[in-house]
């Protein structure tokens, strides 16, 4: 069986009232023991006298006021201290000794009522905290999550903003590159241009060479026209380009008459349907015209093509 808080409040104040009236007893029994002086000796025996039958005279005198004896004359000499007389038991010290008890049991029942009681007085107040605490770990939770969502965004977005950096960079080198290639490109064609119109004031101001009798221009001019046959019998007029109008393209070539490049002046007045049509019939013209005219042939040369119909 369980003990309670009421059981154990009970015992202690019965043991209390039984510990006051043992001390009570002993604190009567003290006022009622005979002095130490007489209990030591002999018992006193007397003689039980009715005063009503005693003499008027010894009833006056019985009466009468005592008459006070002289003090005997204290002696000289020190007395020698009488012996202690036996002190009763010390009940009352044990009685002091044993009163605190009560008080110190007082201690165990009820701290082991309050551990047994403190669960069910808490339970509300101890739920409460835990809630409390885990409303507090999720918005720590929370908050770190969206920390770390927040700092893999940035290195998403740092990650990205470093691809389209190196993209532009790669596009910029490209198109460095490209132009590059192209200023290249038209510095040849440049160089190109000038060897040919060179080649070309060349020819056409030499002397012929002995035993020809001046055929030197004639056969450029016969070579000339031999290219402009041989263009014209691959090419197809477009309507846009007019008759008799002329165009310069420059040819680039290897002994054989096979065509490496050809391609139009900027100069040449006909749009870009005809300019591309003038360049395709140069390539399907290849091989040109060669034998006969190796004296005047020339690795680059600069034909005023003339818009005919064949």
């Amino acid at each position: 069986m369980r003990e309670t808080r009421a059981d154990t409040v009970l015992a202690v104040v019965v043991a209390l009232l039984l510990h006051g009236v043992l001390l009570l007893l002993l604190i009567v029994g003290s006022w009622f023991r005979p002095p130490s002086s007489m209990a030591g000796g002999e018992p006193v025996s007397a003689d039980v006298i009715d005063p009503n039958a005693l003499p008027a005279s010894m009833r006056a005198a019985l009466r009468a006021d005592p008459v006070p004896l002289p003090e005997p004359a204290e002696p000289e000499s020190v007395e020698e201290p009488l012996p202690e007389e036996p002190l009763p038991d010390a009940l009352p010290e044990e009685v002091v000794e044993e009163q605190p008890r009560p008080q110190e049991q007082l201690v165990d029942p009820d701290t082991v009522d309050q551990q047994e009681v403190k669960p069910d007085a808490t339970s509300a107040e101890t739920a409460q905290r835990e809630q409390e605490a885990k409303r507090r770990q999720g918005q720590v939770d929370l908050t770190e999550r969206d920390r770390q969502q927040q700092a893999e965004q940035r290195a998403k977005n740092e990650m990205q903003r470093q691809r389209e950096q190196q993209l532009e960079d790669i596009r910029r080198q490209r198109a460095q590159a490209q132009r590059e290639a192209e200023l290249a490109q038209a510095k040849l064609q440049q160089l190109a241009d000038a060897r040919a119109r060179q080649a070309s004031t060349a020819a056409s101001s030499a002397s012929p060479p002995p035993g020809q009798g001046g055929e030197g221009p004639n056969l450029l001019a016969a070579y000339q026209q031999a290219l402009q046959q041989a263009i014209l019998s691959n090419w197809t007029r477009p309507e846009s380009v007019p008759l008799g109008q002329r165009c310069k393209i420059v040819i680039r070539q290897i002994p054989g008459g096979q065509v490496i490049e050809a391609q139009v002046d900027p100069s040449c007045p006909f749009d870009e349907p005809g300019r591309r049509s003038v360049e395709r019939a140069v390539l399907l013209a290849q091989p040109l015209p060669y034998k006969g005219f190796e004296s005047v042939f020339s690795r680059t040369i600069t034909l005023n093509f003339r818009a005919e119909d064949p």
